[in-house]
């Protein structure tokens, strides 16, 4: 049997989860461990970029691919689609070596059992790599394809944002950077960067807040100083706003609602370490994740399974805070999880809204008079999140917002790559008295 070459291996399996993620329509974050549970630290990482940079360049890829093949792939051979579009990524985007680029990727379609269809997947990647300058110019020259986004999303960026579209279009094709939050319950900001910089890691702390660094190029969290022991975690700058904003103080009973993995819980305890936090969730599997958090941390809360629509797990105690990170349509973090413009649909929106109006009614009769509730989104559509709020105040007249914005704006709405930090939302509402 021929040995095949290096590299063949992390092609399949990200090949196997851009398959699951556009056939089956599963998110990448499953699909991709399940893909490349067997292969080497190094060619996982190799198999997570080339899946990312797909899904980021989709549109394209497939209009490359739509020039280069005589007649679409079914059936079968629809897996073998999935591998053209890794190896044309490696050759367009990624700057591959063509040579070894082209012969890993024939190699993985042995590994997918399609050893038939080496002459195809070699054909049309040589011819790729012949016409790619002329097909660039023709995706250039085509607006719908160039910016990498359904339709439909485009055209509800572009209408929110006139003036921000390309910019965030173009933000949620990048990469996004690797973000810490120092826990101050053991290290400042400035102790914790010194650690980094005897790790030879290199990092920025250019966000107001105390707790947010900025690492110069993303690592296996492993590397990261006293991760195991609870010294920092890994959460986006604009997210680590979320505490800061709800300001929690001592021995308050405090809600977080829809609170998998944890991140903003464990936030809010080592903010407040003897606050009284809930950590409420629907999904019994991410709350494992909360559980795990916590334990790393050495951090203590109530952790519930609940459905937020209801109160059957209210045990009608009155909170005084409540953070409700509100599930939405995730278009604030695409750059994290390219896979969100292809699983998410139109129709989506306005379901969304319309839970997010059933958990913020719900919840709002638990919070105690003068008490406050931030509500937070990782989205950028005005529906789930400015409109969501205005329809809110009309409905409850004992609500008040109350100002939040880097100016006198009531709310604050992040964009992608503003600050560097993700696509997020944030309003703070008041009970009145």
């Amino acid at each position: 049997m021929t040995e095949l070459r290096p590299g063949a291996a992390s092609r399949a399996a990200a090949a196997q989860a851009v398959f699951q993620v556009l056939e089956h329509q599963r998110s990448l974050s499953t699909a991709l461990p399940v893909a490349a549970s067997k292969l080497s630290a190094r060619d996982r990482g190799m198999a997570q970029a080339l899946a990312y940079g797909v899904l980021r360049h989709l549109p394209q890829l497939n209009f490359m691919l739509s020039k280069l093949l005589t007649k679409p792939l079914k059936g079968e051979l629809l897996i073998l689609n999935s591998l053209l579009l890794v190896g044309a990524y490696q050759l367009v985007y990624m700057g591959a070596a063509s040579h070894a680029a082209v012969s890993a990727t024939v190699d993985a379609a042995i590994t997918l059992g399609r050893n038939r269809q080496k002459g195809l997947v070699n054909g049309v990647l040589r011819n790729l790599q012949r016409q790619q300058s002329e097909l660039l110019e023709q995706i250039a020259a085509r607006a719908e394809l160039a910016h990498g986004h359904p339709r439909w999303l485009a055209e509800l960026i572009q209408h929110a944002y006139p003036q921000h579209a390309e910019a965030i279009l173009a933000a949620n094709n990048q990469q996004a950077p690797m973000w810490l939050r120092v826990n101050q319950q053991h290290h400042t900001r400035e102790q914790y960067l010194a650690l980094l910089a005897d790790a030879g890691l290199a990092a920025a702390s250019d966000s107001p807040l105390a707790s947010a660094i900025r690492l110069e190029q993303p690592v296996d969290v492993q590397q990261l100083p006293g991760f195991a022991q609870g010294w920092v975690s890994v959460q986006d700058v604009a997210a680590q706003h979320a505490a800061s904003l709800l300001q929690p103080q001592p021995h308050e009973r405090i809600l977080d609602c829809c609170a998998a993995p944890g991140g903003k819980t464990a936030h809010l305890l080592e903010t407040a370490p003897t606050a009284a936090v809930l950590a409420l969730d629907a999904d019994a599997q991410r709350l494992q994740r909360v559980h795990d958090n916590l334990a790393r941390l050495q951090l203590t809360a109530v952790v519930k399974q609940g459905d937020a629509t209801s109160a059957d797990w209210w045990d009608g105690q009155l909170f005084d805070r409540i953070l409700l990170d509100a599930p939405c349509s995730a278009t604030g973090v695409i750059r994290r999880h390219p896979d969100i413009k292809w699983l998410r649909r139109a129709n989506d929106i306005s379901a969304l809204a319309e839970l997010q109006a059933r958990i913020l009614d719900n919840l709002w009769p638990m919070l105690k008079p003068g008490g406050t509730l931030v509500y937070a989104t990782c989205s950028v559509l005005p529906a789930e999140n400015k409109q969501q709020i205005a329809a809110f105040l009309t409905r409850h007249a004992d609500a008040k917002q109350i100002a939040i914005g880097p100016g006198t704006e009531l709310d604050w709405q992040w964009l992608p790559g503003e600050q560097h930090g993700d696509g997020f939302y944030y309003a703070k509402l008041e009970k009145r008295t």
